[in-house]
């Protein structure tokens, strides 16, 4: 495996950035200063440089923080959990479709506040803190330059992931669990896969693999990044779930590994299918 000076000089550099993160929360003893998508966007903006992240560099704030601010005012709403993330889902999908913005970690930045129960505004100062700073580095390094711009987030794409959302939000609350309605790197994988033109059976084991057993959370952030360069598997959600672990009641964390095989499971095989749906009646109308 053959890595380029600068690729090891932004993986340092943005492992830094998220150790300084838990350092700050360590410090003031706030854990809810520790936000597992930024070691994602850190991972997704500075290492693996993904254009549909780059291009609005304006976004890489607004999107996340906005998300954060839904989840940080809906957690206060007197409703029960399960329904506090199917209305934060819904409404984050309608920030994004506003902002014509597809940065799918902004779905985990805004429904972390409600896994964690945020309460203190120091969750919100983070989160506009660090977004501002992952945006003035994209700025100054001209990584957006010569970018297209995004296509704004169809409604088809919404519809299907807000049923599936909502389908798989449904069932762990009928069967005792719902603690496992919102898996942040899980749900940020199924976003970016849905936006794919295809989804072959083979990415769909490789993503359940790796955004479901607890390996990319008991591991080191070196060591993902050496697997998924050895996959060569450009996956930012994995940084995630490390940091998640270290946000997590005890209750939740103790069924962390079966509820990301779960939801995995759920979520990588509905965009198989639909996929698979998507490609044989595009295939019949040509044919017609």
């Amino acid at each position: 495996m053959h890595l380029e000076k600068t690729t090891v000089r932004d993986y340092l550099v943005g492992f830094a950035f998220v150790l300084l993160m838990v350092s700050i929360a360590t410090w003031l003893h706030d854990y809810e200063i520790i936000l597992p998508e930024i070691a994602a966007l850190t991972s997704g903006m500075w290492i693996y440089q993904k254009s549909d992240w780059l291009n609005q560099p304006l976004k890489i704030f607004l999107a996340p923080s906005g998300t954060a601010v839904i989840g940080f005012a809906v957690n206060r709403l007197p409703v029960n959990y399960p329904e506090k993330v199917v209305v934060t889902l819904l409404l984050i999908l309608l920030l994004l479709r506003g902002l014509r913005s597809t940065l799918a970690p902004s779905f985990a930045t805004g429904l972390l506040p409600i896994i964690v129960n945020a309460t203190h505004w120091s969750f919100i100062i983070a989160i506009f803190a660090f977004t501002l700073t992952l945006m003035g580095v994209v700025l100054y390094r001209g990584l957006h330059h010569g970018l297209p711009a995004n296509a704004a987030l169809s409604t088809h794409q919404m519809f299907i992931f807000l049923v599936a959302g909502i389908l798989w939000t449904g069932l762990v609350w009928v069967t005792g669990n719902p603690q496992m309605a919102a898996i942040p790197p899980v749900l940020v994988v199924f976003f970016e896969a849905l936006q794919q033109p295809s989804y072959s059976g083979k990415m769909a084991l490789i993503h359940l693999v790796i955004a479901s057993w607890l390996l990319t959370t008991l591991i080191s952030l070196p060591l993902i990044f050496i697997l998924l360069a050895a996959l060569q598997l450009k996956l930012p959600a994995a940084y995630a779930f490390p940091l998640l672990a270290l946000v997590l009641s005890t209750p939740m964390f103790t069924h962390l590994p079966l509820a990301a095989l779960l939801a995995a499971s759920f979520f990588m095989g509905t965009v198989f299918i639909v996929k698979q749906i998507t490609n044989r009646i595009h295939v019949i109308t040509e044919d017609d």
